[in-house]
C-alpha cells in the first residue's frame, strides 16, 4: 500500500486574501479568499463581494462557469434571466453557464456576498478592473472601468449579448 497524502486545508481570516476597490455600478469591493494561486485546487475560486447601496453587479453571463453567490448581510434584488427575487441574509443563488444574472442593492447597508464559481477566472477580472485595497482604508471616489474592458470581460470567459441571445431558453 502506497503512502497517503493529506489533503490542504486553508483558514482565511476577514481581512486575508488580495482585495479590490470595483467600479461603478458596483463600486464596494471584492476580495479574493481562494484560487489557484493560493489553492492546491484548480477546480474554484471563492471569494465575496461587497456591493454599496443603490449598486449592482452589472447583468452578465458566463460562458464556461458555474457560480454560487450566498448573501449573509444586507438586502437585495436577485435578477436572473428577467426574473426578480428578493435576497436577504441566508438566501442563495445558482446560475450554471449562459445564464443572465444581476444582483442589486436595494437596502441601505452594503450587501454582502460570498462568490463560489468554478472554474476559477472571476478572481482575475476583479483584479484587473478594480484598484487593490487595503482592509480598513476609505473608499475610492466612484470610478468607471478601464478602457480595455472588452478585452478583460473576453478573458474571463463572460458571455457576450450577441452569444446569449443564440442560447434558447430551455
Amino acid at each position: 500500500m502506497g503512502t497517503r497524502r493529506k489533503g490542504q486545508h486553508l483558514v482565511f481570516g476577514p481581512e486575508d486574501g488580495k482585495s479590490y476597490w470595483q467600479p461603478e455600478p458596483a463600486d464596494g469591493y471584492a476580495t479574493i479568499k481562494l484560487s489557484p494561486e493560493n489553492c492546491e485546487s484548480n477546480a474554484m475560486a471563492a471569494g465575496f463581494q461587497v456591493i454599496d447601496p443603490g449598486g449592482q453587479i452589472r447583468p452578465h453571463a458566463h460562458a464556461r462557469n458555474e457560480e454560487l453567490l450566498f448573501v449573509w448581510e444586507g438586502t437585495g434584488v436577485a435578477e436572473v434571466e428577467g426574473e426578480r427575487t428578493d435576497v436577504e441574509p441566508g438566501s442563495l443563488v445558482y446560475v450554471s453557464r449562459w445564464v443572465e444574472h444581476t444582483i442589486i442593492n436595494t437596502g441601505e447597508v452594503p450587501l454582502k456576498v460570498l462568490w463560489v464559481i468554478t472554474p476559477p477566472g472571476l478572481e482575475d477580472f476583479f483584479a484587473a478592473v478594480g484598484r487593490p485595497r487595503q482592509g480598513g482604508e476609505p473608499a475610492p471616489a466612484s470610478f468607471g472601468r478601464p478602457e480595455n474592458v472588452q478585452e478583460l470581460v473576453d478573458a474571463a470567459h463572460f458571455a457576450r449579448p450577441e452569444a446569449l441571445a443564440e442560447i434558447s431558453p430551455k
